[in-house]
C-alpha cells in the first residue's frame, strides 16, 4: 500500500489524519534527538572522570557547555558522589584530598612539607598538608582542611610556581626546588629540623637544582646570606 492511499479516499482525502501522522513523526523524531543528546552529554562527563582519575568538577562542564543537571543524573545513577561544592569524585574511587582542597581554595599552593613531598626532597609522608597563600587572605576556612598555612607577599606568592600531579595523578600547583628551599629557610622554625636537615642535603645532590636561581630567589626574600651559608656548608 502507498503513502498516497493511505491518506486518500475513493471520494477525496483526509487531511486531518495526514496532519496527525505528520506531528507525531515530528515528535518522535524529537524525542530521539533529546535522548541522543542527553546521552553524548553523559559520556562526555563520563570521559572526564576517566581522564582525570575519578575527580569531576563542575567548572569542566562549563567549559564543555554541558548544563550541570547532569550531575544530578549521575548522582542519581549511583556513578559519582559529591565530596564538596564544585567537586565530585566517581563512586568508589579513593578522593584525591589534596585536588579536591585547591579547587576549594583556588589560591593556596602547597608548599614546605608537602612541597618537599611532592618534590623528592624527603622520603617522609607527610602527616598533614602545608599551604602558602597570599597576606591578608582569610585562611579559616582552609585550616580545616590545612594544618599549616603560610604566609607570604603577594608579590612573591607566586614565585616559582609549579604544575605537579598529586599521588592520584590530579594537576596540582605547588612550588619548584629553589623557591621549596627558600620557603624551609624562611620557615626553618617552624619546621621540623630533620624535615630542613635532609631538604638542604638532597637539593645539593639534585641533578636538576639551579644555584643562580636559588640566590635569586633568596636575594628577593631577604634571605640571600642565610641560604648562602647553608649550601656553601653541603657543597
Amino acid at each position: 500500500m502507498n503513502f498516497y492511499r493511505i491518506f486518500t479516499h475513493e471520494n477525496g482525502r483526509y487531511p486531518q489524519r495526514k496532519t496527525a501522522f505528520y506531528n507525531h513523526a515530528y515528535l518522535v523524531y524529537n524525542i530521539s534527538m533529546v535522548v541522543k543528546k542527553e546521552a553524548g552529554a553523559i559520556d562526555e562527563v563520563r570521559d572526564i572522570l576517566n581522564n582525570q582519575n575519578g575527580l569531576l568538577l563542575t567548572s569542566d562542564l562549563e567549559k564543555l557547555g554541558i548544563p550541570r543537571t547532569y550531575l544530578s543524573v549521575l548522582v542519581k545513577n549511583g556513578e559519582i558522589q559529591r565530596i564538596s561544592r564544585g567537586v565530585y569524585t566517581s563512586t568508589g574511587n579513593m578522593i584525591d584530598e589534596m585536588a579536591s582542597i585547591q579547587t576549594r581554595y583556588k589560591v593556596a599552593i602547597f608548599s614546605h612539607e608537602t612541597a618537599l613531598y611532592l618534590l623528592g626532597l624527603t622520603d617522609r609522608t607527610p602527616l598533614f598538608y602545608s599551604a602558602t597563600v597570599p597576606s591578608g587572605y582569610n585562611a579559616s576556612a582552609l585550616k580545616a582542611h590545612v594544618a599549616k598555612v603560610y604566609f607570604v607577599n603577594r608579590s612573591l606568592c607566586l614565585l616559582g610556581l609549579i604544575t605537579t600531579k598529586s599521588p592520584h595523578g590530579n594537576d596540582i600547583k605547588t612550588f619548584n626546588l629553589e623557591r621549596t628551599i627558600c620557603d624551609v629557610v624562611r620557615s626553618r622554625k617552624r619546621m621540623d629540623v630533620q624535615f630542613v636537615n635532609e631538604a638542604l642535603k638532597k637539593y645539593v645532590a639534585h641533578q636538576d637544582r639551579n644555584i643562580d636561581q636559588l640566590d635569586s630567589y633568596a636575594k628577593q626574600f631577604r634571605i640571600q646570606n642565610k641560604v648562602r651559608e647553608y649550601i656553601e656548608v653541603l657543597l
